[in-house]
């Protein structure tokens, strides 16, 4: 497996690969962490929704630019990026936790644009601090 990375376009391609299956599968964790049904809400024009899966993915992949950029190995790497998803999750329910006036699930699901922005905001900015310290 070494010497298939060793091209550049392989590894890229890899890489790429690796990431949006990872992306994949945490999108189904963290749809089990919310307790709407994200890609329906996203059908039926939740923007509140869109923004915070989007910035749950923009988050992922941005732990993960900066996993291949410190990680010798793949799996470093999804260690790395695994770890980092898991951070992510903690952004939710800290948010939930600072938000004792209002259920954050129920505001997304109401279409409540200011908490999805909010949410997003605070997906992509701890993305950057939880990409940061990755050795």
């Amino acid at each position: 497996m070494g010497s298939f990375f060793q091209h550049d376009y392989l590894y890229a391609a890899g890489m790429y690969s690796l990431v949006v299956v990872a992306i994949i599968i945490y999108l189904v964790i963290f749809e089990f962490v919310t307790k709407y049904k994200t890609w329906t809400e996203i059908k039926n024009g939740n923007v509140a929704v869109a923004l915070a899966t989007g910035g749950k993915i923009f988050g992922v992949a941005n732990v993960f630019r900066h996993s291949i950029t410190h990680n010798d190995t793949v799996m470093e790497m999804l260690g790395w990026g695994t770890f980092g998803f898991v951070l992510l999750v903690f952004v939710y329910f800290i948010f939930e936790f600072l938000t004792p006036g209002f259920k954050v699930d129920e505001e997304l699901e109401n279409n409540n644009r200011a908490v999805g922005l909010i949410s997003f905001i605070l997906s992509v900015s701890l993305s950057y601090i939880i990409g940061a310290s990755i050795l």
